[in-house]
């Protein structure tokens, strides 16, 4: 045996050690119980095999889009004050159809240059045009517009993943979702009731903190009534709850609501769950350094006026600022201790950039998970049982080279899984008996030129040498093609057709190596032992 044979070998049985580690891993123990958690440890199942919630959620990008607006009309006031330019309006009139679209009316003349240099150097992400009537239009331009609504769905992902993280669910799958379409996969094994979870993702925690300037009123139009029918500058009317009341059941109430926010959730440091005076479950915050020096700078400012707590666009409460505030505050809102717990919990992770909304739920009960396994499993062993009986009653000694090539290429395929972290689903187990399907078909081919390179008259070890050298070809191409066709569905695929090309994939880059280089190594030790003249056993 020649060492170019020797270091063959060595690298075979190198190979078949790596990928069972990758199986197995470091077992505690060797029963059968301890290996098969060691695979289980090792190999992640998908939702379909393990149970679980599947969610598909759509980003309300143009809730982020109006934000921006909104900010930029702020700072866009704030200039035009600053400058002494006078205008007569600034509006935003399709916020449902056009978010980024706002519109200035009553700016002079004179004032135009002005008003460009304002837009280009603190508003370049807007385009500036210019209509009759001394009216003016800014929309986003295209390049910001995508950026933004892209951040919007990255930050959404982030933000749902540290919610998810301190909920305790073990290894989540929240990722982007589809092309363009703003959505967001999130899979939670293990989770078979989504209800408390989903209400937790769905929470925007828009924390804000602004001046009341009147209210509660029993409608929009009492008061509207109280100020004329015409709103106070700078002011819109907001939904809460009575401020101070007992009854649960009573209508909603409104409030007068300064535009401009002291602090915001941006500006969090912690939140905790706490109890209030009364000891009712609430929620203390900390602020941070800049947060806290714009806190106490608007209460400071305004001692003896009403500060009005918001949450997701509802006035939460409304107290007076009896004295200055800096860094600390706390939010009552008739909370149980969950979800004071709760609110805490999505107030440290971040407010979500935009709404979100679901488009798909659908929940896999354990035991169906584990009929699934049970099933799956059970036609792999069969598939692969008659493939390997098969080959050793249809090409008799060589098919023990063919059974010996498919069991390697089922330890890669498992071991690559393993190793990568990728999820084993139940179209997954159907790419592994596609992948058995398909070696058996690379060895089928190498064996029948073998075959017909004997009935021309070749010597065993020529062959040999032919039906590998002819078939080679063959085998790569289907391969390739295949392959190509399988990173296609994991691009533009769901969850478990991604899973089905995953195992594909890893499947037939093990069988290059088993079907081709494996096996012409099972041959080549067979020959060396053969007699010169003995005939090859292949059927």
């Amino acid at each position: 045996m020649n060492s170019n044979f020797t270091w063959k070998l060595v690298l075979i049985f190198a190979v078949m050690l790596v990928f069972l580690y990758g199986i197995f891993g470091t077992p505690q123990n060797f029963s059968g119980q301890g290996l098969i958690s060691a695979i289980t440890d090792r190999i992640h199942l998908g939702l379909d095999l393990r149970g679980g919630t599947h969610l598909i959620l759509q980003v309300q990008v143009n809730d982020a889009v109006k934000v921006d607006a909104d900010n930029a009309v702020e700072r866009l006031k704030q200039e035009l004050r600053a400058r002494k330019i006078n205008y007569t309006d600034i509006t935003q009139p399709d916020v449902a159809n056009n978010p980024d679209h706002i519109v200035i009316k009553g700016v002079p003349p004179d004032a135009t240059s002005d008003l460009r240099t304002i837009v280009n150097d603190r508003l370049p992400e807007y385009n500036l045009s210019s209509g009759a009537e001394n009216t003016y239009s800014l929309a986003m331009k295209a390049q910001s517009l995508t950026e933004l609504k892209n951040r919007a769905v990255t930050q959404a992902i982030e933000t749902i993943r540290n919610r998810i993280d301190q909920l305790g669910v073990s290894e989540p799958i929240i990722e982007e979702h589809g092309l363009g379409d703003y959505q967001i996969l999130v899979q939670l094994p293990g989770v078979d009731d989504p209800a408390r979870v989903k209400e937790i993702m769905q929470s925007t925690a828009m924390l804000q903190i602004r001046q009341s300037m009147g209210g509660p009123f029993s409608s929009e139009q009492q008061a509207l009534q109280e100020h004329g029918g015409v709103l106070p500058p700078d002011s819109e009317l907001m939904q809460g709850r009575s401020v101070g009341s007992k009854d649960t059941d009573e209508g909603p109430k409104w409030y007068l609501i300064s535009r401009s926010s002291a602090v915001t959730g941006r500006d969090l440091r912690n939140a905790t769950p706490t109890r209030d005076e009364n000891g009712q479950p609430a929620v203390t915050f900390n602020l941070t350094g800049e947060g806290g020096r714009r806190f106490g700078s608007f209460t400071g400012s305004h001692v003896g006026d009403n500060l009005a707590v918001i949450l997701d666009n509802k006035v939460q409460e409304v107290a007076v600022i009896k004295e200055q505030i800096h860094d600390t505050g706390v939010i009552n809102g008739r909370f149980t201790d969950q979800q004071s717990k709760d609110l805490a919990m999505v107030l440290r992770s971040g407010a979500l950039p935009a709404g979100i909304k679901y488009l798909e739920e659908r929940t896999v009960g354990p035991s169906l998970g584990t009929d699934s396994i049970r099933a799956g499993v059970t036609a792999a062993v069969v598939g692969m049982l008659a493939v390997l009986i098969f080959m050793l009653v249809y090409y008799h000694g060589a098919g023990i080279n063919a059974d010996v090539a498919l069991i390697l290429n089922l330890i890669i395929l498992l071991g690559f899984l393993g190793f990568s972290g990728a999820t084993l689903t139940l179209p997954g187990i159907a790419g592994v008996i596609l992948t058995v399907g398909m070696g058996v078909d690379s060895n089928v081919l190498i064996f029948e030129r073998i075959r017909e390179e004997l009935r021309n008259g070749k010597t065993p070890p020529s062959a040999v040498e032919q039906g590998f050298g002819h078939a080679w070809i063959t085998i790569v191409d289907t391969h390739v093609t295949t392959i190509v066709t399988a990173a296609i569905l994991f691009i533009f695929g769901t969850g478990p057709v991604k899973g089905f090309a995953v195992t594909l994939t890893f499947g037939l880059l093990a069988n290059l190596f088993t079907a081709v280089f494996v096996s012409r190594v099972i041959f080549d030790w067979i020959l060396s032992r053969k007699q010169r003249g003995e005939a090859l056993s292949i059927g």
